[in-house]
């Protein structure tokens, strides 16, 4: 399988219109896979009790916080998401040198989830990563197919004051902070000689295996990727073309600005063939902690063609019905031994409905064009209402409780009408 991944972004003031940090990913996955959105609240746990994660199953945290996720619908983690805190975290898929694992682990995604459900600063969701990883290693198929593909996982985090960016080897970690300006990751190693934080024997294991001298300056991307530093800067690549993006908006980054770099095609960022972009996310966050943030998803393929819906945490959510898979429980292939002989459907309503317009917008110019202009109309119109909440802040609370699924039945009556 060739290196196939995603890109993730972040933005912090000055970088920013506003005193915001504007997180943004695309989630690119194989082309059949449904990515869903999907709502958990916060909740106490008793001592000694499990959670099932994706492949394995570990102790659970005494109180999880309550998160918004986008996830392929076959597994337990999450490409992306955020808390209720404020805590953005997206992953990538890298490889390098150190083998990647295939027996059963954590998934980088199991780690995503696990991370917002137990931080609630950035900083200390790269410590639930990086000791999760220590305890119960990475590994497994990564695609729902038992095709074999597996990776090592970099993490992007956020929350309103900072980002840490958190690339891994197997155990092995690096973590650079990011205090200001802007920063992103695609599937190669990006962590250089800036290590704010890095797991206790990285250098010494680098060097046992006979990846670095000792004595040269330590560069985390040269010594455990395949890749140079000098690839890694080249012009063409995904990750060199996304800083462009961002260089180019610098100063004026906002959630419009991060819709768009996510929507460009011509960089290679919306992904399409075989692996193709299957949700987005972009958010918002306030540095204000008075002001809430706002966190946008597609859960729709290819984010030209989508409509990014808000959310917003506050009392008494439900469960996101329009955009969550049908449930196999223990009847899933997944959660089975042999694992992986028949593929349910994981179609949720508005995957089905978005398959049927996307088709009509490709197909039919001129009636395809009506469509997206009202999709763009109903966006802008989000988020104009919700530059008021990141500015003044919510009176009352009650009224963003069904803003989501509010917005996805609006999305839903355009598609009824094409």
């Amino acid at each position: 399988m060739l290196p196939n991944s995603c890109d993730t972004f972040v933005a912090l003031p000055p970088s920013t219109e506003g005193q915001n940090t504007v997180f943004g990913k695309n989630s690119d996955r194989p082309c059949d896979e449904v990515q869903e959105v999907v709502y958990f609240p916060s909740k106490s746990h008793e001592d000694g009790e499990k959670v099932e994660c994706t492949y394995i199953e570990i102790e659970q945290a005494a109180h999880t916080y309550a998160v918004v996720l986008s996830r392929p619908a076959w597994l337990w983690g999450a490409e992306m998401g955020a808390n209720e805190h404020q805590v953005c975290i997206g992953n990538e898929a890298v490889w390098g040198k150190e083998n990647a694992d295939g027996d059963e682990a954590l998934l980088g995604m199991d780690l995503v989830r696990l991370a917002l459900e137990r931080a609630d600063t950035a900083e200390k969701a790269l410590d639930v990563i990086t000791e999760l990883l220590e305890k119960y290693g990475q590994g497994g198929n990564c695609m729902e197919d038992e095709s074999g593909f597996t990776y090592h996982n970099s993490f992007l985090i956020s929350d309103r004051t900072e980002a840490w960016v958190l690339e891994t080897a197997g155990k092995y970690w690096a973590a650079e902070r990011v205090k200001e300006g802007y920063r992103n990751m695609s599937n190669q190693y990006s962590i250089t000689t800036k290590i704010d934080k890095e797991h206790p024997r990285l250098k010494d294991y680098a060097r046992e295996k006979g990846w670095w001298d000792g004595q040269a300056q330590f560069s985390f991307a040269d010594v455990y990727s395949f890749q140079t530093t000098a690839r890694i800067e080249a012009a063409g690549g995904r990750y060199c073309e996304g800083r462009k993006l961002l260089e180019k908006s610098k100063g004026h980054i906002t959630a419009e600005t991060m819709m768009d770099i996510l929507r460009d095609k011509e960089s290679g960022i919306n992904m399409e063939g075989m692996f193709m972009t299957t949700g987005s996310m972009v958010s918002v966050v306030p540095t204000d902690p008075d002001l809430p943030g706002v966190h946008f998803f597609t859960a729709t393929p290819d984010p030209d063609r989508s409509v990014f819906k808000p959310f917003v945490f506050v009392p008494d959510i439900k469960q996101l019905k329009h955009t969550r898979s049908p449930c196999y429980g223990e009847e899933d292939p997944v959660k089975k031994k042999p694992r992986f002989q028949s593929k349910p459907n994981r179609k949720h309503p508005l995957f089905l409905k978005h398959a049927v317009v996307a088709a009509i917008i490709d197909s039919t110019r001129e009636r395809g064009q009506k469509i997206v202009e009202k999709m763009r109309d109903l966006e802008k119109q989000k988020l104009a209402e919700m530059q008021k909440y990141l500015t003044l802040g919510i009176e009352d609370k009650t009224l963003p409780v069904h803003l989501f699924t509010d917005t996805v039945t609006e999305e839903l009556n355009i598609y009824s009408k094409a």
